[in-house]
């Protein structure tokens, strides 16, 4: 297995474009795994941990940029997160130890697709959206069509993610994140919820967005509860409704699995305490 230091994204790109068996190592927090097991199938393998033009965290009008190559501890080290993204920390911080938030990174965690990917559902719910760079193109996408299957994306195998962005939350909008693991930390989450909402002067959630991980083949878009609680006032009968659909959900999804009870329980209450959380954000 051969090994390239790419510093500059054409450079990288241009590598990639030349071999056709050919792994990209960023963060390498689940490469070095794959690779002592012998799970992984590559000659060539592309560092581009020092690609500068893939890190940090912008704001570029009413967007935040988040390069590929951003680590979590520096997304809940940036003053860019505000509190109105506590959700979005909270997510970072929760991936497993201070030694992986220090290496690993947003875009691997994206792109290992990972049902469990701790990032994945609170950017679903943020409404992001992903740039896909190749030697003579670039597309963006919205991250809820990029992934296919279980560790399965839609990225081409000359394509380089590069940026992760969504729209900075104004007044009265928020992200709540909350986390079902087997621990308190280290551990694979088990089910993980995301929400987005905007409220107005009467508790009317004028705007809601949720996103879930551990449920599915994949992190994903819970819809039959974006269209039952949009124009809703928020209150206990209202969030009461939403678990039960919730929960009905969830079982009919992991029919016939063993965890099917247990997840669609807690999956119900890991999203009551996420949209807790947002509104207490929403709320000030």
């Amino acid at each position: 297995m051969e090994c390239y230091r790419a510093t500059k994204i054409q450079e990288a790109l241009k590598i990639l474009n030349q071999h056709k068996n050919c792994k990209l190592i960023a963060g390498g927090t689940d490469f070095v795994i794959k690779m002592r097991k012998g799970q992984l199938n590559c000659d060539f393998v592309i560092d581009i941990s020092s690609v500068e033009e893939l890190k940090g965290i912008r704001e570029v009008g009413e967007y935040i940029e988040i390069g590929a190559a951003t680590t979590f501890s520096e997304i809940v080290d940036c003053v860019l997160v505000s509190n109105r993204l506590k959700g979005l920390k909270s997510a970072a911080k929760s991936v497993g130890s201070p030694q992986i938030r220090n290496r690993g990174t947003v875009g691997g965690n994206i792109c290992n697709a990972s049902p469990a990917a701790d990032m994945v559902p609170a950017l679903l719910a943020l409404d992001s959206s992903i740039i896909l760079e190749s030697v003579d193109s670039k597309r963006e996408i919205s991250l809820r069509d990029f992934f296919v299957d279980k560790g399965k994306t839609i990225i081409q195998p000359n394509e380089i993610l590069t940026t992760i962005k969504f729209k900075n939350p104004t007044k009265n909008q928020a992200l709540g994140f909350y986390k079902i693991g087997l621990r308190k930390s280290l551990a694979i989450s088990r089910i993980s919820f995301a929400v987005f909402l905007e409220i107005d002067s009467i508790n009317r959630i004028e705007m809601f967005r949720a996103a879930s991980g551990s449920i599915g083949k994949f992190p994903m878009r819970e819809y039959k509860l974006e269209e039952f609680l949009i124009g809703r006032i928020f209150d206990e009968d209202a969030l009461n409704m939403a678990c039960r659909l919730l929960e009905e959900d969830v079982f009919d999804r992991l029919s016939g699995r063993n965890t099917a009870k247990f997840k669609s329980i807690a999956s119900s209450g890991c999203f009551k305490r996420a949209i807790e959380l947002g509104m207490d954000e929403c709320r000030g």
